[in-house]
């Protein structure tokens, strides 16, 4: 596969969640992709970005090597790969709020569960450097069988008593007589750049699309809050206002003692946020999507 040198090339999941989450993402900071459903690449219309679409396996290569500047993978499948490598070769540069999901043992439901009694029982995995190093931690000695999928159905076709597998739900170990019972490693999806020496005039095209990325992250949570309220409820309203930074207070006109308070909140909102505010003295409470922040 031969790329353009002259454009910017970010790695991502060629199907599957992760790829849709991957290219709202992108679609959020502006970029208008073009590119079929089924094909192995999208390009950019309005930015010099082409997207590669590989397995979510090879996005770490793919990254690591420099084939992409950039790439979006889950951490359970970079921390894997770079398990298996003397240096890094990646760099996360941002967390994208989505994909989480946990590595965790899973043992039969009827099981009294202890880490100890791992030691000398067969675990399936499709991660056996992070589970070697989970128990090499713990200074627990077990046989570690690799599975590249199916890894639930291992106790019941007798290849393992445990296993060690990605959790969202938990309603695949369930169906299966298994329970997540201890935690190896926690994810979500990040942005990643490699570490390779990247021409000056795409470093600058991929901290312009950082930035940019960086705001579609902040806008997730972020609510733009518009109140009035008199001047002794300012201190008690600003301690309430979620996350937010030194609000903007404006005098009312033709309300002498009263303010408009504006503040961007950066984190959830909820309705006992808004009782809050009332009950301090806030009066006429709008929140408000943002659409679009530079941070």
């Amino acid at each position: 596969m031969t790329t353009d040198r002259s454009r910017l090339h970010i790695a991502v999941q060629k199907s599957g969640r992760l790829s849709d989450q991957s290219k709202d993402l992108l679609k959020g900071a502006g970029l208008k992709l073009q590119g079929g459903k089924n094909a192995l690449t999208a390009r950019a219309e309005n930015f010099p970005l082409d997207l590669m679409f590989v397995r979510d396996d090879d996005i770490p290569t793919f990254v690591g090597d420099g084939v992409c500047e950039l790439g979006i993978c889950g951490q359970n499948v970079l921390e894997e790969d770079a398990l298996g490598h003397d240096a890094p070769r990646t760099e996360t540069v941002a967390a994208l709020g989505f994909g989480r999901c946990t590595l965790k043992i899973a043992a039969p439901e009827n099981v009294a569960y202890s880490t100890g009694l791992l030691a000398g029982e067969r675990i399936a995995t499709s991660y056996p450097r992070m589970l070697g190093r989970f128990l090499a931690e713990r200074g627990i000695a077990a046989e570690i069988v690799t599975m590249k999928g199916a890894v639930e159905l291992a106790p019941r076709l007798g290849i393992a008593k445990f296993v060690c597998d990605l959790v969202s739900t938990g309603a695949t170990l369930e169906a299966n007589g298994l329970a997540a019972v201890e935690t190896v490693f926690a994810s979500e999806a990040v942005l990643v750049r490699t570490l390779k020496p990247v021409a000056p005039d795409l470093a600058e095209r991929a901290t312009a699309l950082l930035t940019r990325i960086n705001g579609v992250i902040a806008t997730q949570e972020s609510k733009y809050i518009v109140l009035n309220a008199p001047k002794d409820a300012l201190i008690e309203i600003a301690r309430i206002l979620p996350g937010a930074d030194a609000p903007t207070v404006v005098p009312l006109s033709g309300r002498p003692g009263y303010y408009a308070v504006q503040a961007v909140c950066q984190e959830s909102v909820f309705w006992e946020t808004l009782e809050k505010l009332k009950a301090a003295g806030a009066s006429a409470i709008l929140v408000m999507p943002i659409e679009k922040m530079m941070l």
